[in-house]
């Protein structure tokens, strides 16, 4: 159960956290979730001593005594919150977690630790995203979908609880709701694909990739994901492998196959886990092979490789 912090240090665009302690793993893991705090608003980075002044936060591996004790030590007038990930609090005053290190506990702790209230600086909701509408059967495999809405791909959309268009509609919603995130305004936004024809995967990873600020389409079936890139250049394509019609291996190879392609990520998403699934993804042009269920650590390691932030 996590406890507000006593001491709140007044709002700013950016707050350092001292990290003490924890193994090469999870270091790994702040690494990555540091570095997709920086499309947030405020952004939170690793404390670094040629930063001069004291930082604004300490994370301290509640289970290593050294980083405790060294805890103590930068923080014997108690003046900085503090947020402990283990079993137990030592006594001190300040947010525990419990392990594994999950990058939406950190952000929330991270806000409360100083004093953030956590829906005051959430933007507006955007309306809702899109899924392509089929291609016709008869057109060519990377035949461009005709009539494609220029709203289709939103930021950081709000799913509305409207039933889906009819058939034969250009756009089609997803039906869902989940609490609109926070984002930093002011940057360019990257754009994703998500290719699945599972909803419940696609509703996973439009929650999941909603933090941070992309324009994020969705695609049902291969043909529909080889139009989409056909139209409109994706920093990061997330594609099922085993699909109605093309599959994801068919798919990978022909968007891979364009000019300019060498810019645009696909990482693959599959129950599917032998070597042999691996190596063919590997030379149908996959940058990145993940299975399901996906390890949400893995895919915010995969998210900041390849959707990177200006900070």
């Amino acid at each position: 159960m996590m406890e507000a912090s006593t001491t709140v240090p007044s709002a700013k665009p950016q707050y350092t956290v001292d990290v003490q302690g924890f193994s090469q793993t999870e270091r790994i893991i702040l690494k990555s979730i540091f570095s997709l705090s920086a499309r947030r608003a405020p952004k939170f980075v690793e404390f670094m001593q040629t930063m001069g002044s004291a930082p604004d936060v300490f994370l301290v591996d509640a289970e290593d005594a050294s980083a405790i004790a060294n805890f103590r030590q930068k923080n014997s007038t108690n003046t900085r919150p503090a947020i402990l990930v283990g079993d137990t609090n030592h006594g001190i005053s300040c947010t525990t977690l419990s392990r594994p290190l999950q990058w939406t506990k950190l952000f929330k702790a991270f806000d409360l630790a100083v004093g953030i209230n956590e829906t005051s600086h959430m933007p507006k909701p955007e309306p809702a995203a899109r899924i392509a509408p089929p291609l016709d059967k008869t057109q060519p495999m990377i035949a461009i979908p005709a009539q494609r809405s220029s709203s289709s791909s939103t930021t950081l959309p709000k799913i509305s609880n409207t039933p889906p268009l009819k058939a034969g509609s250009t756009n089609q919603s997803l039906t869902g709701s989940f609490v609109a995130p926070v984002c930093r305004p002011d940057r360019q936004l990257n754009s994703v694909l998500v290719c699945d024809d599972n909803m419940t995967v696609r509703e996973f990873m439009r929650v999941k990739l909603a933090p941070f600020g992309f324009n994020v389409d969705f695609a049902e079936t291969g043909e529909q994901a080889v139009g989409l890139s056909g139209t409109k250049h994706y920093t990061c394509i997330f594609l099922d492998v085993v699909m109605p019609g093309i599959n994801g291996y068919q798919v990978c190879k022909l968007i891979k196959s364009r000019k300019g392609a060498a810019k645009t990520a696909v990482v693959m998403l599959s129950s599917k886990d032998s070597t042999f699934d691996k190596i063919r993804a590997t030379m149908s042009g996959c940058d990145t092979y993940l299975t399901k269920p996906v390890n949400e650590n893995r895919l915010y390691a995969v998210i900041s490789k390849y959707l990177p932030t200006n900070t």
